[in-house]
């Protein structure tokens, strides 16, 4: 077993450690994986009604311990404490949707060639490896963790060090044998890919290249969700002070620290409008203490993440952009703030306009026309989300063909995801089958075609 030591301090008050456990390291990877397997085949056997009571019950446990979940979200990752009520609200509801997914259908019935019988069915392909970020340290492990039990799957997670506190407290609640968490980091994280049966990863670019690669080695099913660069396009017929604020709260909300976030805003033929209005809009966001209800731009996770917006602005100036607002760490806090920021004036292949930079800034482009903009959304590497703000019907459905993102939304912010619906994105945001949804059920299970012959 490595030494190594996971702590998780709070961003709010970095000398606030919320817990602290040596990694598990590679050994402790595969006991935790073999110890799920012992228990998903007797998992695997159980009825669906059985199933279904195990996910409602662990719904009801985490209703009950709402307030302390969402205490516990604001302490270990700086979310703000009405947006961590929320994802504790949406974990209770993804627990309570896939309690009732595990009626759906497992197969179907076809005209046999012959005499006799044939049908398919679904079965669960054995251990669900799940490595998750901190950003949403309840409902990104749930969204997977529940859909991969749901259908017969154990389940062990890898959560982010800087998560392991929700983690651990989701385990408890959960009490299952068949979902066990494992404390670490890159080494951990290497060690499940390579024991697990099926592998999903929600996390950065690069990681998720390494994952992926390393599961289609070893041929097995993989998810990656990657991130994303997501460009909200207004029009000039949008109703502007409504798309300011949702813009705002989408690029500035828990400091801008989602994968969905707005990072560009593209202004076709209103640059000077739309500049404005969301300037105003952020000016209103309040900075501060994630306890209090108040507050929409909270810390960031840590200092190193803190330091990346205040030199992406610092690196925007020196490339020739504007500062319109922010660029410098936040005043006043113990923990690891930045101002929230909106930079211009940067070439289309500056590293702020196509490279995500996970806090509170983003970046006004101007764009001439429809179809300038739409090449400038989809100029980038990654396609997650994208919004487009416009009273047009035919221009919204226009933009919904034309944007390469597995997202589109029209007045509405690139960020928030149904947990109903299938979620992912194109090009270097996501590989793999789509999260969530009935989509879930095709990822965690395998196909089998059974054919039945008469015996004579």
């Amino acid at each position: 077993m490595t030494s190594a030591l996971i702590e998780s301090r709070s961003p709010h008050d970095p000398a606030d450690l919320v817990v602290s456990l040596p990694a598990v390291g590679e050994a402790g990877v595969r006991e935790a994986v073999r110890s799920a397997r012992a228990a998903q085949s007797g998992w695997a056997a159980k009825n669906a009604a059985v199933r279904a009571a195990v996910l409602a019950r662990a719904a009801t446990a985490l209703e009950g311990a709402a307030d302390e979940l969402a205490a516990l979200v604001v302490r270990e990752v700086g979310k703000p404490i009405t947006e961590a009520r929320g994802e504790v609200a949406r974990s209770v509801s993804i627990l309570r949707y896939y309690a009732q997914q595990v009626f759906d259908p497992v197969g179907a019935v076809h005209e046999p060639s012959g005499a006799g019988l044939l049908f398919t069915r679904r079965r669960p392909l054995g251990v669900a490896g799940l490595i998750t970020p901190w950003n949403f340290p309840l409902a990104i492990p749930l969204w997977k963790a529940a859909p991969a039990l749901a259908f017969g799957n154990a389940v062990v997670l890898k959560p982010a060090p800087q998560a392991l506190a929700c983690a651990l407290r989701l385990a408890e609640l959960l009490d299952l044998e068949e979902f066990q968490v494992v404390a670490g980091d890159a080494e951990e994280g290497a060690a499940l890919v390579e024991a697990a049966d099926v592998v999903s990863f929600t996390g950065s670019a690069s990681v998720g290249a390494l994952v992926r690669t390393a599961a289609v080695r070893r041929g097995v099913p993989v998810q990656a969700e990657m991130g994303g660069q997501n460009a909200a396009v207004v029009l000039p017929d949008a109703d502007l002070e409504a798309a300011a604020a949702q813009i705002a709260a989408a690029a500035m909300g828990f400091a801008g620290q989602k994968c969905t976030a707005t990072k560009r805003v593209i202004a076709v033929g209103n640059g000077e409008e739309v500049r404005q209005a969301v300037l105003a809009a952020v000016a209103a966001l309040r900075v501060g203490d994630p306890s209090d209800p108040a507050v929409a731009v909270g810390p960031l996770i840590e200092k190193a993440a803190r330091d990346r917006v205040v030199d992406a602005a610092a690196g925007a100036v020196s490339a020739g952009g504007r500062i319109l607002t922010g660029g410098r760490g936040a005043d006043g806090f113990d923990g690891w703030y930045a101002e929230p920021t909106i930079a211009d004036g940067l070439p289309a292949d500056h590293p702020l306009a196509c490279e995500e930079v996970f806090g509170p800034i983003c970046v006004v482009q101007d764009a001439a026309s429809a179809q300038e903009a739409v090449a400038l959304a989809n100029g980038v590497r990654y396609g997650l989300a994208s919004a487009v703000y416009t009273r047009d019907l035919d221009r919204a459905l226009d933009f919904a063909a034309r944007l390469d993102t597995g997202l589109v939304k029209v007045n509405a912010p690139t960020s928030g995801v149904d947990f109903y619906l299938p979620f992912g994105g194109e090009k270097d945001s996501s590989y793999g089958g789509r999260e969530q949804g009935k989509a879930a059920q095709d990822f965690y299970t395998s196909v089998h075609t059974v054919t039945v012959s008469p015996s004579r």
